[in-house]
């Protein structure tokens, strides 16, 4: 007689067949010496630091010999020519901006009408509710912290080269926990938004307003978050919006925006870098001008003959 295999063996195949789920071409194979393939993942690289992060020593260009100009504390490019700066004086100055070259030329003057200045600090420059470019005077000094509000005049940015007299939109403004000494101003061109940064110690805090409210209203700051930096008396953002900036008498600090977040949030954090330069050695100096991206900045000191420098 013939032998007949027994099924017995095939019972352990037909397991494996049903954990894999069929015994076709797409079943999963039941050989265990299959080797594992890892993909190596490359470090994550740190961005590279701004190059103002590497500004040790300043180039001077020039040197502001108009006897108008004593006191200088606050500068800006201007966005319609970046060969332009806009200067303004502190405290006990008339009202004017004034619209000086790199070399300390001074090209025009413009008169605020109607613009009182109480403790003028520090300008900005970005978009105005037109889009168009403007300008943002800073009437926001306080040494005493008793004033009940602080001033802002926004006016379309003039041409350099004219001495006239311009209509600008008053902006009063107050702090929501009582009143603070403040000398940096900023202009964010993303979100259209204005930034003050007192000048606490040991740290600064942000306070921020839409730089479209309308001429003639009282608005409440929002209150931000505090700044770790501290005697802050100057600020800028690059006009690209990508770079934020702010000085102490002796530092300059420099922060990268993350896309498009508050730039309250941006100086929340600690800096990407402070630059090796010492600014004290230039004298008392509350003014700063980002370049458009950010890679250079240009700064001045109070006292006549004032000497501009730029860093990076």
């Amino acid at each position: 007689m013939r032998d007949t295999p027994s099924i017995r063996p095939l019972v352990p195949t037909l397991v494996l067949c049903t954990i894999a789920v069929g015994c076709g071409a797409d079943a999963a194979p039941t050989t265990t010496d299959a080797t594992t393939t890892t993909t190596a993942v490359a470090p994550r690289r740190p961005p590279t630091p701004p190059a103002l992060c590497r500004a040790d020593r300043p180039r001077a260009l020039g040197r502001i010999t108009d006897p108008q100009l004593d006191e200088l504390s606050g500068l800006v490019h201007g966005r319609r020519d970046r060969r332009v700066l806009f200067a303004l004086e502190d405290s006990g100055a008339p009202p004017v901006i004034t619209a000086v070259r790199p070399d300390g030329t001074v090209l025009g003057r413009t008169t605020v009408a109607g613009a009182t200045a109480t403790d003028w600090e520090d300008i900005a420059a970005g978009p105005g509710p037109d889009g168009q470019a403007a300008l943002f005077a800073g009437d926001i000094g306080d040494n005493r912290a008793t004033r009940a509000a602080v001033q802002i005049y926004r006016l379309p940015e003039p041409a350099a080269a004219t001495t006239s007299t311009v209509a600008a939109a008053r902006l009063d403004l107050r702090y929501p926990d009582g009143a603070h000494d403040a000398e940096a101003l900023l202009a964010d061109p993303v979100r259209r938004e204005l930034v003050i940064v007192t000048k606490g110690l040991p740290r600064g805090r942000a306070y921020t307003v839409a730089s479209t409210v309308p001429h003639g209203t009282t608005t409440t700051l929002r209150r931000g978050p505090a700044v770790p930096l501290g005697v802050v008396t100057a600020g800028d953002v690059s006009a690209d919006g990508r770079l934020v900036a702010l000085r102490s008498y002796a530092t300059l600090a420099i922060w990268r925006r993350r896309g498009r977040e508050p730039v309250a949030r941006t100086l929340g954090r600690a800096p990407a870098c402070v630059a090796p330069a010492d600014l004290s050695a230039e004298g008392k100096g509350e003014a700063l001008a980002l370049s458009r991206d950010g890679r250079s900045a240009i700064t001045v000191p109070e006292g006549p003959g004032a000497v501009l420098r730029r860093y990076g």
